[in-house]
């Protein structure tokens, strides 16, 4: 089940990845040269081949501006007690009413 999610995921990248590269009307050819690498290379990318390298992949993004985009992979999370913590503080406490008598 993973490695069938694993393997969507991504084909699903690579289908963006072309899309965009179409979109800017690039031809494989100039890409794979942009990128530094070979067209069979790019078609690998563009197809979900889970051999080629992060480092490529940063690079391709970094072509098309959204290099961005990976500082979301492997994001911090906060954890219960992190919530609860900022929830504390924001709360204010109401001071006591002193009633005189």
């Amino acid at each position: 089940m993973f490695l069938i999610n694993l393997s969507n995921s991504l084909k699903d990248l690579g289908k963006r990845l072309r899309r965009i590269r179409i979109d800017r009307d690039e031809s494989q050819q100039r890409f794979a040269a942009r990128l530094g690498t070979s067209i069979p290379t790019l078609r690998k990318m563009e197809n979900g081949d889970p051999g080629v390298s992060i480092g490529l992949w940063c690079e391709a993004l970094s072509l098309v501006d959204r290099l961005s985009d990976i500082d979301h992979l492997l994001k911090e999370q906060q954890t219960l007690f992190d919530r609860w913590d900022q929830h504390s503080i924001k709360r204010r406490r109401r001071a006591s009413k002193k009633h005189e008598q």
